[in-house]
């Protein structure tokens, strides 16, 4: 499987932003994906994750309830929602994705995209 962010970009304070992850290759559908960023500076953090069918999400606390992780496998696909940003959303955004459902572990994902960069200004 093969992933490719995109969606990243430069907003304000308080704007909602998309981000995608296409995946290619097969077996996306069985596969959990993972959301991922990296501020300068910092280390990696979890963001979101979603289970094979996008039923169920994990968040990490900074982010609850302003960003919502979801999963098409029609479109091999997974989109987070971004809203409310924040300065401190600014950061390159990864998704990643393992088979066998959603966990919140980095070293647990098998496949990662090239990351979206994302910038809020205040």
């Amino acid at each position: 499987v093969q992933l490719q962010a995109s969606g990243g970009g430069v907003v304000r304070a308080g704007d909602s932003l998309r981000l995608s992850c296409a995946a290619s290759g097969r077996g996306f559908s069985n596969y959990g994906v993972g959301w991922f960023r990296q501020a300068p500076g910092k280390e990696r953090e979890f963001v979101a994750s979603t289970n094979l069918i996008g039923t169920t999400a994990n968040y990490a606390d900074s982010v609850k309830g302003r960003f919502t992780i979801s999963k098409d496998n029609t479109k091999n696909t997974a989109f987070p929602q971004m809203n409310s940003l924040k300065p401190e959303d600014t950061a390159l955004y990864y998704c990643a994705s393992r088979p066998l459902g959603r966990t919140n572990q980095a070293n647990s994902y098998i496949y990662w995209g090239q990351g979206t960069l994302v910038t809020v200004s205040s």
